[in-house]
C-alpha cells in the first residue's frame, strides 16, 4: 500500500474562527490582496478586523468562476500595491483565484504558460506568497486543494493550474459565514459537496485516509443538506455542510475525481452555468451509469460493492444497495429544486463536443470505469 497526502499548512475549523484571521495574517504579512465574489459588501467588517491589526488590504473582484484573463488583472493589481500575501474571501472562485493569483507573483512568466491541456503545462518550482483561504460557502473544498481551475474564454473550457506548492499557509473554516446563502446557491454548492466525497470515495485512487474524509463527509452532507436548505440559520446543518465540503476539498486533492467532475469543466467553460449546479444535475446519472457499465463489463470492479456502502451511508438502512443510493440522490436533487442542463444552454447538437472534450478531462481519468463515447451521451441526454 503506498500513498502520498498533503494539505494546507493549518486548518481552523469551527464557529467563530474567523475572529483569529486579523492575528494570524499579521504574522505573514503587511499587505494583502483580498480576493472576493462580485460583491465586497461582505467583507467590509473582515477588512476593519485586518486593518485593526495592522494589515492593509486591497480588493479586488471576482464576479463569477475566475478567468485567465481576471487572475492576470489580479497579478498587475498585487505588483502595483506591493502587496506580499493574498487572501481568498468568498466561494470557491474567490479562492481558486486567489491561489492562482498567488503563485503566479513568485513565478516567472504568464499564466498560460503553466496550465494543463491548453497551455504549455511548465511545472510551478517557486512557493507562492503567503495565501489565506477563507471560504464563505460550502461545496468546493477550494480551501485544501492544489489547483485552481480557470476558464478560458478563448477555448470555451475549464482548465486548471496545478502544484502542491498552491496548498494555503492557512485555512479558516468558519460555518458562521455560510449562513448567509441563499437557498439555490446552498443546494448547489451542498451537492457539489456531497459529489467530492462520494467520486474519491470510489476512485481507483481511494486510500485508507480519503476513505475515512468520504465515509464522515457523506454522513454530514446525507443528514444536514436539506435542513440547510430549509432553514439557513440552522448552526447545526451549517457546521455539518461546512466540514463536508471541506472532507471533499481533502479527499479530491489526494485520491481523484470522476465523471461528473470531468464534464463540469468542460460545460462550465461552453455555458455561464455555475459550478455546482453542473455537478448536482450530472450526480444521479453518472451514479446510475456507472453502474451499468461496471455490472456489465466489470462485476469484480471494487467500486461496485463501494456503491453499496455508499448508499447505506445516504439512506441510513443497513439493508440499502447500490441502486437505492441512485435513487436517494434523484429524490434530494428533487427536493433541492435541481434544474437540468437544458437550463443553461445545452442542446443536442452541443453534447458530441462536450463528449468529445470531457473524455480527455484529467477528472474523467479517475472514475471507477471508463465510460465509452455512448454511455457519456446517454447521461448528458438524461441530466438534461
Amino acid at each position: 500500500m503506498n500513498f502520498d497526502f498533503v494539505t494546507a499548512g493549518r486548518i481552523l475549523f469551527g464557529p467563530g474562527t474567523i475572529r483569529q484571521a486579523g492575528p494570524l495574517a499579521k504574522t505573514l504579512g503587511r499587505r494583502a490582496l483580498l480576493v472576493t465574489g462580485a460583491s465586497q459588501e461582505r467583507s467590509v467588517s473582515f477588512r476593519h478586523e485586518m486593518r485593526e491589526n495592522g494589515v492593509e488590504t486591497i480588493p479586488f473582484s471576482v464576479p463569477g468562476e475566475p478567468t485567465i484573463e481576471q487572475v492576470g488583472q489580479g497579478i498587475i493589481l498585487a505588483r502595483a500595491n506591493d502587496c506580499d500575501m493574498v487572501i481568498g474571501y468568498g466561494g470557491g472562485s474567490s479562492l481558486d483565484a486567489g491561489k492562482a493569483i498567488a503563485i503566479l507573483l513568485a513565478n516567472p512568466g504568464e499564466v498560460l504558460d503553466y496550465l494543463e491541456i491548453i497551455g504549455k503545462g511548465r511545472v510551478l518550482s517557486r512557493p507562492p506568497l503567503p495565501f489565506i483561504a477563507i471560504p464563505t460557502t460550502a461545496g468546493t473544498g477550494a480551501e485544501v486543494t492544489k489547483n485552481a481551475v480557470l476558464a478560458s474564454t478563448a477555448h470555451k473550457v475549464k482548465v486548471s493550474l496545478r502544484s502542491p506548492l498552491m496548498l494555503p499557509s492557512l485555512v479558516i473554516v468558519d460555518p458562521d459565514l455560510t449562513r448567509e446563502m441563499p437557498p439555490a446557491v446552498t443546494a448547489a454548492t451542498g451537492l457539489d459537496a456531497l459529489t467530492q466525497v462520494m467520486e474519491p470515495f470510489v476512485s481507483h485512487a481511494a486510500t485508507p485516509l480519503t476513505d475515512g474524509f468520504c465515509r464522515e463527509g457523506m454522513a454530514r452532507a446525507a443528514r444536514s443538506l436539506r435542513r440547510a436548505f430549509s432553514c439557513g440559520k440552522d448552526a447545526a446543518a451549517r457546521e455539518d455542510m461546512a466540514l463536508a465540503s471541506l472532507l471533499g476539498g481533502l479527499a479530491l486533492a489526494n485520491a481523484k475525481l470522476g465523471a461528473v467532475h470531468g464534464f463540469a469543466g468542460v460545460l462550465g467553460g461552453m455555458f455561464q452555468a455555475p459550478h455546482g449546479a453542473i455537478c448536482a444535475a450530472l450526480l444521479p446519472h453518472v451514479m446510475a451509469a456507472n453502474l451499468m457499465a461496471m455490472t456489465a463489463r466489470e462485476p469484480a470492479n471494487p467500486a461496485l460493492p463501494r456503491y453499496d456502502e455508499v448508499a447505506r451511508i445516504l439512506t441510513g438502512s443497513p439493508q440499502a444497495a447500490a441502486a437505492d443510493g441512485v435513487v436517494w440522490v434523484r429524490d434530494l436533487c428533487a427536493d433541492l429544486g435541481i434544474p437540468g442542463l437544458g437550463r443553461f444552454g445545452l442542446r443536442t447538437e452541443h453534447i458530441a463536443t462536450v463528449v468529445a472534450k470531457a473524455a480527455g478531462a484529467s477528472s474523467m481519468k479517475g472514475n471507477p470505469i471508463l465510460l465509452d463515447a455512448g454511455e457519456l451521451t446517454d447521461i448528458l441526454t438524461t441530466a438534461s
